[in-house]
């Protein structure tokens, strides 16, 4: 299913002893662009400290109660390795983090979970991906954070990043939807990571091959209507682009200016 980050956002977390908090945010890396963990608002539980969560421990979305399932106690939330809330997350505790639950390491690996294209719940099949010692060398973003940055069409400025349309099976962030309003005003309409040419994080800017005129001519992008399968077909072909559940896991690297 596909869903958007905002609407996400505030879905209570349920472990296997009791609510931990709602959903504040989302950590994604910047080559895969892929929902790494989801940050836990926890109140006044555990304050002072980001508690995250990566989709390894997610049982269920549940869009109706606007709940998630986590399959952690809260007693192994709270021993966890601790993160200043003031803090980037560094390779070191994301190491730590994951060998602290068992979870694989999404990094070993070239496919967008490891050895796997999508992820992987059974913990019996975790060994193989955490004997790979292949790495790759991530940088995680915060969707807070990178909301607003500027987006450029080949042939001039397209736009801000408004929200992020996540799939809930994968993880992976399908589409950016871009507020087009100082440039065609009243529309939003949907890029894909794969069909950025090159990000610059020091300049809060996203540069996409596409030009303006023929995002102005693609398939019309409603928030009111339900994002199928048919209206991605159609996108995808007004782009002459691959449709990525045929074609993963096929990758394709993004040039990105980490500073």
């Amino acid at each position: 299913m596909l869903v958007k980050a905002k609407n996400l956002k505030g879905y209570k977390l349920d472990s296997k002893n009791g609510e931990i908090g709602k959903v504040k945010e989302f950590y994604f890396d910047d080559k895969h662009w892929t929902i790494r963990y989801l940050v836990a608002d926890t109140g006044n539980w555990l304050t002072g400290n980001q508690v995250l969560i990566s989709p390894y421990a997610l049982v269920s979305v549940n869009k109706e109660e606007e709940n998630i399932g986590i399959n952690l106690t809260k007693k192994q939330i709270e021993d966890s390795p601790s993160l200043n809330s003031d803090k980037p997350v560094s390779k070191q505790f994301e190491e730590d983090l994951h060998g602290y639950y068992g979870w694989p390491t999404y990094w070993s690996g070239s496919n967008m979970w490891g050895d796997y294209p999508y992820i992987i719940h059974d913990n019996k099949e975790w060994k193989a991906s955490n004997e790979n010692k292949k790495k790759w060398d991530r940088h995680l973003r915060s969707t807070n954070f990178i909301t607003g940055h500027n987006i450029q069409a080949s042939d001039g400025e397209l736009g801000h990043i408004d929200d992020f349309i996540i799939d809930d099976e994968t993880w992976a962030i399908r589409y950016l939807i871009i507020d087009t309003a100082n440039w065609w005003a009243g529309k939003k309409v949907l890029v894909s990571p794969k069909w950025i040419d090159r990000i610059s994080w020091e300049e809060s800017s996203v540069f996409v091959n596409l030009t303006r005129e023929s995002i102005k001519q693609s398939p019309e992008y409603s928030e009111e209507n339900l994002l199928t399968r048919d209206y991605e077909t159609q996108l995808h072909r007004h782009y002459n682009r691959n449709i990525y559940w045929k074609e993963e896991p096929a990758e394709r690297q993004i040039l990105v200016d980490n500073k």
